[in-house]
């Protein structure tokens, strides 16, 4: 599927007679505050965990604020991990941004909530006005236990509802509490309109909760993702659907146009998915540190691989949700 010094995916777009993806505004940064997790669930791309010991430190998050007072541009600060809320430098993050005025969106695994430490965190949430993006991969437990781990679902539960308590998915409330929806093996997401209505249903008459939005995300075939695909004999049938399933009409939606990635040791990348492959922005790797202005990316190319047919098949994949509806 490859042309001749070509990487896969622009190999592709070129033989459709498609330009590849360039960077528009950077709107989004998106820190990943390390690989530490209390979970650790089957189609993590992070490959984070328990164990895990990869944390942003002091000096990066002074970076971090002082690239968002740099930069007026940039309007959300997205934190995702691992868990994020574990590392030591989450609040600071959080309340350096609010105080620039900027959306501030946290990636929780929910079950967090409930760690040691962690008593806390859903008020400060509340009080800070953060937007909670919350996985919750069904709303039975036997698909989100075969997924995420024993015990996960009724935590998940919990605090959901402790959430609604404080306001979040609430109708007429500005704390805005959407979930996630990944497929359990290597398929593409249904209908995200579809499948929000039935979240919306079972949710509301299983258990009482409200959410405002559900987010549809493809898989990416990367690490432990990628490596349960090679044991079950399956990654080759799954790369074939996603190439087979491309859709040219979400390549100017594709969230790399305007997010930038930053990790836990203060490297950028394009996208979160580039930067768990290792793979850096075209030109030589850069930092924080190097960056002054994140103007000066737009308009640079992108670096793509295989996994960019995750983002482009069907109605696409961002961690917004889908691409085109």
């Amino acid at each position: 599927m490859s042309g001749a010094g070509l990487p896969e995916f622009d190999a592709h777009l070129a033989s459709a007679g498609l330009a590849p993806p360039r960077r528009g505004a950077v709107r989004v940064l998106q820190v990943n505050l390390g690989r530490l997790c209390n979970l650790a669930c089957h189609h993590c791309h992070v490959e984070a965990g328990p164990n895990r010991t990869e944390n942003l430190d002091a000096r990066a998050a002074d970076r971090v604020l002082g690239l968002l007072e740099r930069s007026p541009g940039i309007e959300t600060l997205d934190l995702t991990g691992g868990a994020p809320e574990l590392n030591p430098h989450f609040r600071r993050l959080v309340e350096g941004a609010r105080a620039l005025g900027r959306r501030v969106v946290d990636r929780c695994n929910l079950t967090v909530l409930f760690e040691p430490g962690q008593e806390t965190t859903a008020e400060f949430l509340a009080e800070q006005g953060v937007d909670v993006v919350a996985s919750l991969p069904c709303y039975t437990a036997e698909r989100v236990e075969a997924q995420r781990g024993r015990g996960v679902f009724d935590r998940s539960i919990e605090a959901l509802r402790w959430l609604n308590r404080l306001g979040y998915g609430q109708p007429g409330s500005s704390l805005r509490l959407d979930l996630v929806y990944n497929p359990v093996g290597p398929d593409l997401p249904p209908s995200q309109d579809e499948l929000e209505k039935r979240y919306r249903e079972e949710l509301r008459r299983l258990f009482g909760i409200e959410f405002d939005h559900l987010i549809t995300i493809t898989n990416m075939p990367i690490r432990r993702f990628e490596r349960a695909l090679v044991r079950e004999g399956r990654l080759g049938d799954y790369l074939d659907l996603l190439v087979s399933s491309f859709n040219a009409a979400t390549l100017p939606a594709l969230m790399c146009r305007e997010t930038l990635s930053v990790s836990w040791d203060g490297r950028i990348y394009d996208c979160d998915f580039n930067q768990m492959a290792g793979l850096p922005m075209p030109g030589t790797e850069r930092t924080l540190w190097d960056l002054e202005s994140v103007e000066d990316l737009e308009g640079c190319g992108i670096t793509t691989a295989s996994h960019c047919f995750g983002c482009t098949a069907g109605a696409g994949s961002s961690c917004g949700g889908r691409l085109v509806g």
